[in-house]
């Protein structure tokens, strides 16, 4: 079956605002839908290929919420959108199973302003980045009025903030930001896009498939921004913070492709990704990178006044490359795709 056309219903203009989806419409059309078109349901796939949707929620997707991914073009996320969206309606019959990571957060977490004061009590900024030598010289040191809060003494506090941005740089990582508050539980900007959250419920009724979910980022004491593991995953104790979530590695064992795409590309997608084929190489499974397939028009980098991470974004999706994942985009038919399965 060759690709499918948009539903009636899609309409791009709407994919950059927030707006409440229509689900009993939506059901009923997706169900018509499906019989007009002899959509057959996912379980009768011969093929299984899995859709994997990176943190596509409001806070990072739409123009007026707090992270914003704007990429260069200062319309990234709603582009990226647009063009998923419209992917996962012309490939309808072709994807079984659709998982979205939900980045979560509550106030008091390390990446937040209150986790840190200054020597007058300050919080810092949005953006303001915490290096090693902020937290030992005590320019930033942790607040001890959450102590009590986090379950930590104020001693606690400081020993683990030292140990977090100590290992954050021996291992490489980005440097610690303190961001704005984002994708807070209970709150809009936690949801899906509903652009996005409508194509996956049309999905999920047309094919008679359970989209699923992957909670991240609710932990006070670390950033997360894979959705395998945290960036620091211990305290300063050497006591892990959080189990790692084995889910995608075996999703790619199970299934025969694998498609990942979100935002923002050079952050949680790109240490999604990369967290994903260091799994797999280290059970002996590297040569299972075949099965993934990076859709890279549907993702872009975070671009922020004095920092511009898409020279970083496009030199991981290089490594990953090498490593046997596909760079793809929405232009090229999924049949075109290298080794991609040719009865999906």
């Amino acid at each position: 079956m060759s690709a499918l056309p948009s539903p009636p219903h899609f309409n791009p203009e709407n994919v950059g605002k927030i707006w409440k989806v229509d689900y009993e419409a939506r059901a009923r059309e997706a169900r018509a839908w499906a019989a007009r078109h002899g959509i057959p349901p996912a379980a009768d796939d011969a093929a299984r290929v899995a859709l994997v949707l990176i943190d596509v929620q409001n806070t990072f997707c739409l123009p007026d919420f707090e992270l914003f991914v704007a990429g260069r073009s200062g319309k990234g996320a709603v582009e990226d959108n647009t063009r998923l969206c419209r992917f996962i309606y012309h490939n309808l019959h072709r994807i079984t199973h659709i998982i979205a990571t939900l980045d979560t957060h509550t106030p008091m977490q390390i990446f937040h302003a209150p986790f840190l004061v200054d020597a007058e009590g300050h919080h810092p900024a949005p953006y303001t980045t915490i290096t090693v030598d902020d937290v030992t010289s005590g320019r930033w040191r942790f607040n001890p009025a959450l102590a009590p809060v986090l379950g930590l003494s104020p001693e606690a506090g400081q020993r683990h903030l030292e140990h977090y941005v100590r290992t954050l740089a021996a291992k490489g990582k980005y440097q610690h930001t303190v961001w704005p508050f984002h994708a807070m539980l209970g709150g809009i900007g936690h949801a899906l896009v509903p652009a996005v959250e409508e194509a996956v419920f049309f999905h999920s009724i047309a094919r008679y498939a359970q989209p699923e979910f992957i909670i991240k980022g609710n932990h006070p004491l670390t950033e997360h921004y894979s959705a395998l593991a945290p960036e620091v995953n211990t305290d300063a104790e050497g006591r892990p913070l959080t189990p790692p979530n084995d889910r995608l590695r075996r999703l790619v064992e199970t299934y025969d492709a694998v498609i990942i795409t979100g935002q923002a590309k050079s952050h949680c997608v790109a240490w999604t990704v990369s967290d994903l084929l260091e799994a797999l190489q280290n059970r002996g499974q590297g040569d299972l990178a075949r099965k993934i397939y990076l859709l890279e028009d549907t993702t872009s980098p975070v671009v922020v006044p004095g920092a511009d991470f898409t020279a970083a974004a496009d030199e991981a999706f290089a490594r990953f490359a090498d490593l046997g994942a596909h760079r793809v985009t929405t232009a090229q038919p999924m049949s075109t795709w290298k080794d991609f399965p040719t009865s999906a």
